[in-house]
Formats: structure tokens, C-alpha cells, sequence
């Protein structure tokens, strides 16, 4: 058993993923603009990912932007059967890297079309709509005419299932009533933890709960308890946060982004870290002293 397959599986549309996949941000320039560094290294990261059995990886054609499903496509395609890519819509980028609405239904059915024309597929497998009512966080408002949009394409064929990400409750609930949501990617960490609910509806009804940011985005995950918990298990502070989101709920499914190999490894290794519920207990104390 690889380290991966260590995360355990869980239902994701009509696919069966591994638990700890990976998120393909980073492969992007700085900012998630523009092109990497070194095309080279961000190729090898994705085929390393897949050789070490990630068959999970979250993706969008805004990142970049097409710069990072450009990437995907060159490592990867023709992918593997069992390969699930999972992209998003609902924004767009400025000429100065700034990220814009793009929500109405001429933009929502170009960007599937952007998506699958540099994915280099017939069918997107997952579509989360991003909600950008509010640029910096989940805002209440109705989400019903471009869910709607999507709802339509995946009636003509070009997406199999549709999600929702940087949404509330609410927003999960109404959209249920539309079409039917395979999987909620939201803003969620061991120190922030305002989802801990819906990730607990979510579970009951056997819908994934992506968490994008798991170790804290651009701005690190730092906690002298974190640390410390690391510290004694022998291994890195970033390694303890994956493990004890794969310990929160069943549903949890994890992209961890990294435009390094090395990183990679350290990152897939955490499914293998086993934590007591006294350790869990422990770092359940993060939240609350981040409040």
C-alpha cells in the first residue's frame, strides 16, 4: 500500500478517489499568474503525483490563467482511467493578475469550453461553480441562474457532475434544489474552521468536502502547538495539519498545492501519520486560540 492509498477512498460523483490529492495552483507564476519558473519542474510534480497514485487532482482554467491546464494536459494526457480532474468556473483574470467575476451565461459556457479545449477533453468530469459575490470569502446571495447555466451543459454532455466552492450553507442548500452537488470546496484549516457544520451535513449525506487553503494558503499555518505536536510525531508542522484534516471527517478530500517534488512527497507521506485522540484533541485547541 503507497502512501496515498493510506488516505482510504471516498465516493466522488460517480468515481471512487483517494482521499489525499492534489491541487494544481501552483503550478501557475506567482500570484497564479503567468507561467511557472520552470515549465519542467511543474510537469514532473504532476507525473510524480500520478506515479505515487493520486488520482484526484483539482484544477481551473483561471490559473494561469490556461497556463495550468496547458501544464496538466503535456503531463499527463492521454489520461488514465481512473485520473479524475476536477475544475472550476465563475472568474476570470485581468490583465494585471486580479481575479473578476465571470458569471453570466456567455461567460460560465466559455469557460467550459476553455477547459476542456486545454485539458484536452471531450467532458469535464467535475465543474464547481466559484462563487465571486464577494472576491474574498463566501457571500450570501442567490446562485440560481448560473447554476442553472451549468445545469444545462451538463444536460448537453460537456460535464458530468457540478460542485460549488466559496459558498455558504445556504448557497449549498438552494443549489441542491437545482441540481444535484457532488462535492462543496470551501476555505478550511485546522485554524479556521468556520464549515465545521456543513462539513458535518455534508457527511451524513455522503457529499465530499474539498478544502482549498488546507495549510493556510498565503499565509502559512503557524501555531507553536502545531509545532510542537509535529515536533514529538517526527514530522513536519504541514504533515500534522493534512493528517488531522484526513482525521476530521470521512468526507474530507484533500489538494494540497506544490510546485515541488519534494514538497509533494512530504505532503502525500502525511495519509501514513496516525493520530491519537489525545493528539486531536490537542490540536483542536488551534481554532480557538485563532479566534
Amino acid at each position: 500500500m503507497t502512501s496515498v492509498q493510506q488516505s482510504g477512498v471516498f465516493p466522488l460523483g460517480d468515481r471512487a478517489v483517494l482521499r489525499l490529492g492534489y491541487g494544481a495552483m501552483q503550478l501557475a507564476g506567482p500570484g497564479v499568474f503567468g507561467p511557472p519558473k520552470d515549465r519542467d519542474a511543474a510537469v514532473a510534480v504532476l507525473r510524480e503525483a500520478v506515479d505515487r497514485g493520486v488520482n484526484h487532482i483539482d484544477t481551473s482554467d483561471f490559473y494561469g490563467p490556461h497556463v495550468t491546464n496547458q501544464i496538466i494536459r503535456e503531463a499527463l494526457h492521454p489520461y488514465a482511467n481512473d485520473l479524475t480532474i476536477v475544475t472550476k468556473v465563475g472568474a476570470r483574470r485581468g490583465a494585471d493578475g486580479s481575479w473578476i467575476p465571470a458569471m453570466t451565461p456567455a461567460e460560465l459556457t466559455q469557460a467550459v469550453h476553455d477547459n476542456l479545449r486545454n485539458l484536452g477533453l471531450d467532458v469535464l468530469d467535475v465543474v464547481n461553480l466559484r462563487s465571486m459575490l464577494s472576491v474574498h470569502g463566501p457571500a450570501e446571495g442567490s446562485l440560481e441562474a448560473p447554476l442553472s447555466v451549468l445545469a444545462d451543459l451538463q444536460r448537453s454532455g460537456l460535464v458530468r457532475h457540478i460542485g460549488l466552492s466559496n459558498v455558504t450553507p445556504t448557497q449549498v442548500a438552494d443549489g441542491r434544489k437545482i441540481c444535484e452537488i457532488v462535492c462543496v470546496q470551501n476555505y478550511y484549516n485546522l485554524a479556521h474552521r468556520a464549515d465545521d457544520a456543513l462539513i458535518d451535513d455534508l457527511a451524513r449525506d455522503g457529499v465530499p468536502y474539498v478544502p482549498f487553503f488546507p495549510l493556510g494558503g498565503f499565509s502559512p499555518l503557524q501555531s507553536s502547538t502545531l509545532s510542537a505536536v509535529a515536533a514529538r510525531l517526527g514530522a513536519t508542522p504541514m504533515q500534522v495539519a493534512l493528517a488531522w484534516l484526513l482525521r476530521r471527517a470521512p468526507n474530507i478530500l484533500l489538494i494540497p498545492g506544490t510546485s515541488s517534488v519534494a514538497h509533494l512527497r512530504k505532503n502525500l507521506a502525511a495519509a501514513g501519520i496516525v493520530l491519537s485522540d489525545d493528539v486531536v484533541g490537542e490540536l483542536d485547541g488551534v481554532a480557538t486560540k485563532a479566534a
